[in-house]
């Protein structure tokens, strides 16, 4: 009897399995329409750099921010004498940061610190007090604090030891923000959807899944990317478990067939639905090697005449042999990828390939060359 009811629930979850295999979450390939991040940049100085940060008179923006922050403090400096200033432990640097969508003020936010001078590294640097403004110029977020890089940098005149990049840093939790970018969240009881990879089956297939959760006419596909989805009236005064659970259901994804190929770095990738018909294919490497030398050629000792240096020039022409394969008409990618490989090619003679079948007309999708 126990192994009965193992043997049923093993099937129950096997059967959840098949119904679900292949599907994705709406929230992972829609965006809300409104609800995005807002990007923040911001000036500011780095401190306490041990001799690694601006040389201040060369680089003018950080010796006059400098100034400026002082007088800012009090201090009174003689622009005079403060140009006499030999100080190499302050850099400029520009802050970014992401303002997410409903942050509240107080929360905090990840920060990059870069270099804009000619800083040879931040290390052990300190932010001083910047403001992060978005497209607005408004102030959004207030940055300050020790800044932290997986980097290094070490060395002299002669010779000098680096890893990674020493001019970039990060501050965890570095700035507080000060206001929020408000959101219309529902706003005339309707969403819109926008889907991350345009496609008019996929936004058909959401707003079916939709619409057999919540009743027909909920959701209403406007293109291949938008679909806008009406809010209930049960959840009219709080969307927000709506959308949570809108946001959950599994949909079918569906995709162009493409074959993206990146010659710089011999990549191949093919997407799922790439089909070949039949085609026979020959393709054979040729390596020329070209060789240069110099024969010298002198006169004999009492003889007239002067030393001649004359090039000589080889070359050896190879080709490898190349039969013609037969690549039969593929039904999955694993069946194209099993004739292609039969063929016995590099990832950069499949390159050739692939361009040449797709000027044959024998590949069924689109060919993408970055």
């Amino acid at each position: 009897m126990k192994s009965i009811k193992i043997l049923c629930i093993f099937l129950f979850f096997l059967t959840v399995l098949v119904q679900t295999a292949g599907a994705t979450r709406i929230k992972d390939i829609a965006q809300l329409g409104g609800v995005r991040e807002n990007q923040l940049i911001g000036y500011g100085l780095v401190t306490g750099l041990a001799g690694t940060g601006d040389d201040l008179k060369k680089v003018l923006f950080t010796r006059q921010a400098l100034y400026n922050m002082m007088v800012r403090q009090g201090i009174t400096i003689n622009p005079t004498e403060f140009e006499k200033i030999k100080s190499k432990n302050v850099a400029a640097v520009m802050v970014t940061a992401a303002l997410p969508p409903f942050a509240k003020p107080g929360s905090t936010l990840d920060i990059l610190v870069s270099s804009i001078g000619d800083a040879q590294s931040l290390a052990g640097g300190n932010l001083l007090m910047t403001a992060l403004k978005g497209p607005d110029n408004k102030v959004y977020a207030v940055a300050q604090g020790p800044m932290t890089l997986a980097a290094f940098s070490f060395g002299g005149k002669a010779a000098k030891v680096q890893k990674n990049h020493p001019t970039v840093g990060r501050i965890s939790n570095g700035a507080i923000i000060e206001q929020t970018v408000p959101v219309a969240l529902g706003q005339n009881g309707t969403l819109s959807y926008r889907l991350r990879s345009s496609d008019f089956s996929t936004a058909a297939n959401m707003s079916d899944a939709i619409n057999s959760t919540f009743g027909e006419g909920t959701a209403t596909p406007i293109d291949s990317t938008t679909v806008n989805v009406t809010i209930p009236n049960d959840f009219k005064a709080e969307p927000v478990p709506f959308i949570a659970r809108l946001e959950s259901l599994d949909i079918k994804v569906d995709t162009n067939a493409k074959v993206v190929i990146n010659e710089r770095t011999g990549t191949i990738v093919m997407g799922k639905d790439v089909r070949l018909s039949t085609v026979a294919v020959s393709h054979g490497n040729l390596s020329i090697v070209i060789k240069e030398s110099a024969d010298v050629y002198q006169p004999n000792p009492l003889a007239a005449g002067e030393t001649v240096v004359i090039p000589q020039t080889s070359v050896a022409i190879t080709e490898e042999e190349g039969g013609l394969t037969v690549v039969k008409e593929g039904v999955s990618i694993s069946a194209v990828a099993d004739a292609l490989n039969a063929i016995g090619a590099t990832p950069r003679d499949l390159i050739a390939i692939f361009q040449a079948i797709k000027a044959a007309g024998a590949m069924q999708g689109e060919l993408v060359v970055l």
